[in-house]
């Protein structure tokens, strides 16, 4: 490989008019401070724009300015240069071509990092300029913690094999960054902040050890084969819990906190035993992000206006419906977050409580103490509250202790486990809750779902949707117009899933004169009959395949949730 010209960037920025002599002299003084390269300090004092001298920089070297949020990268090729050397040359192998590693570099004319490169991969190089976030962007990417589990779980069962130290010993004394079983929690808290996971599972079967990542909803597994390691890491997590470690035969909660990658996680632990150990679930919150505004949720311009004039009301009760992990506490939060000021007295009943909130009332249920729903809502009420949140409303006790206070000028939200919004308004009438009690108190029923959003980065569209129209058409009754539907390909900001992130899937249901009539009168088909003729009401799923005839999600995201409706 023939060496790039020996360039000064200070004056070729000079001779292209990009910076003044006082800029450079500038910039010069803070390199010798800060001991940074002089592109990147020009950079940092906005003295000149990143793209400006990389494409300054790929004109003079007569190579190519490389765009790494949108490069088709090969995985495999592009570990073949360790993780180390990356970051450390801030370097990317990117293709091969007739022998050739095409090599991209934020800083081409670091020639050192160059020869070193050349020896290391033993290929001839070419270079390609890139920005160097998202460089830094494509390494975390491209560099899962997969490979680095796997040996850490190999070094954990060969210390294991070769000893006879006491399990629990080796647990409790796994507090050093260098014990493997401290470095493996490490690496798989790392690799689920990364792949923004909101769940990690720690299974043992009869041969391996699972770990699965709950992404997007979904479960991504790896599998080690060293089965022994799980009672090393599942006494560790219980250690770090504060639970029985002598405890085996009963499930066990606990929690704990930790940091991890500069955020702060909140860390909820659930043990079961199986008949091959241990089952250890994590629910991972992360304090570190700010909650989320309504504004920022994805609900509807039109949805979120009546969504704000509902929850302003004085007085009744507004139910958040839809299974475990569809949003609910997220939308309820970013409603007492918009409701909370200084005049209003808001207590909340919770279990658990997933975020703290300033000025608000927080109440966690213990019912090992008898500190149940049904009691704090009780004693809630004689602490004089405008508004009232309830977790959830799980018996007939606490659905009628709500619904009482929604009649009696409070303002009660809650949720429920309930498939759709109409469904949701009949469950307190088969809990045996008196029909004009919940006539009376019901104002407003959102039923929620999220599905995956499609990656902007590398959806396609899709010319011929087939038979998942045609089924969805028939479903919802409604053929959108003009449809422009993709489908999933996959690409490095995706981690070749083809989706990236979930959105919001709506159903509104305000209860009107007619409704409130049919449900004073226990009329189930008449509520039903009344609830589909409102105007305002959209089933799930015709609010799904909007969505997906808008190119923000799949038609077979659609589908499956239909699926799951039926």
């Amino acid at each position: 490989m023939a060496h790039p010209p020996k360039i000064r960037i200070g004056d070729l920025l000079l001779q292209n008019g990009l910076i003044s002599e006082a800029h450079l002299q500038q910039a010069l003084a803070e390199q010798k401070t800060s001991g940074k390269k002089l592109g990147r300090v020009l950079i940092d004092l906005q003295l000149i724009r990143e793209d400006d001298l990389l494409q300054l920089l790929a004109q003079q070297l007569k190579i190519p300015l490389i765009d790494l949020d949108t490069y088709p990268f090969k995985v495999d090729l592009a570990r073949q240069l360790p993780e180390a050397l990356a970051r450390r040359f801030r370097a990317i192998l990117l293709n091969e071509q007739e022998g050739r590693f095409l090599i991209g570099m934020s800083d081409p004319l670091d020639l050192y990092a160059l020869d070193e490169l050349q020896r290391r991969l033993n290929h001839v190089l070419s270079t390609a300029v890139v920005r160097e976030q998202q460089l830094l962007n494509a390494i975390d990417s491209l560099y899962s913690k997969h490979d680095e589990i796997a040996t850490l779980a190999g070094e954990l069962e060969d210390e294991l094999r070769s000893s006879d130290i006491d399990i629990a010993t080796l647990a409790s004394s796994a507090s050093s960054s260098d014990a493997p079983v401290a470095r493996l929690l490490q690496s798989i808290f790392e690799e689920a902040i990364r792949q923004n996971a909101s769940d990690v599972h720690i299974e043992p079967d009869e041969q391996v050890l699972r770990i699965r990542r709950r992404v997007d909803g979904l479960l991504q597994e790896q599998v080690v084969n060293e089965r022994r390691i799980a009672n090393a890491l599942i006494l560790k997590l219980k250690i770090m819990s504060e639970l029985d470690i002598s405890e085996k035969r009963l499930p066990q909660d606990g929690r704990f906190g930790i940091k991890v990658l500069n955020k702060n996680i909140d860390v909820r632990l659930s043990t079961l035993p199986t008949s091959f150990g241990e089952s250890v679930v994590l629910r991972l919150l992360d304090h570190s992000s700010q909650m989320l505004s309504l504004d920022n949720i994805g609900m509807p311009d039109t949805l979120l206006e009546r969504f704000r004039l509902t929850i302003r009301r004085p007085h009744g009760m507004v139910l958040v419906t839809g299974p475990t992990g569809s949003g609910k506490t997220t939308t309820l939060y970013g409603a007492l977050g918009e409701i909370n000021q200084p005049d209003v007295k808001i207590i909340t009943v919770e279990d658990p409580i997933e975020y703290q909130l300033s000025r608000i009332i927080q109440v966690q249920v213990n019912s090992k103490i008898g500190l149940n729903f049904e009691r704090v809502l009780r004693t809630a009420l004689r602490q004089d509250p405008d508004i009232i949140m309830v977790g959830e409303m799980r018996d007939l006790e606490t659905a009628q202790i709500g619904l009482r206070a929604a009649i009696t000028g409070h303002l009660v939200f809650s949720t429920l486990h309930t498939n759709d919004s109409i469904s949701a308004a009949m469950r307190f009438v088969d809990m045996g809750v008196e029909p004009y009690m919940v006539a009376s108190a019901l104002r407003a029923i959102l039923a929620q779902r999220l599905v995956r959003r499609l990656c902007p980065h590398c959806k396609k569209k899709e010319d011929h949707p087939g038979e998942a129209l045609e089924v969805l058409i028939r479903v919802t009754g409604i053929e959108p117009q003009q449809p422009q539907f993709y489908h999933p390909q996959g690409c490095r900001q995706c981690a070749m899933s083809g989706y990236k992130g979930r959105i919001g899937v709506y159903e509104w249901l305000e209860i009107n004169e007619a409704m409130a009539a049919a449900l004073r009168q226990g009329d189930q088909n008449g509520f039903i009959a009344a609830a589909r003729s409102s105007p305002q009401y959209h089933p799930l799923a015709v609010t799904a395949l909007d969505l997906a005839s808008q190119g923000l999600t799949s038609l077979a995201e659609v589908v499956r949730l239909v699926e799951i409706l039926d």
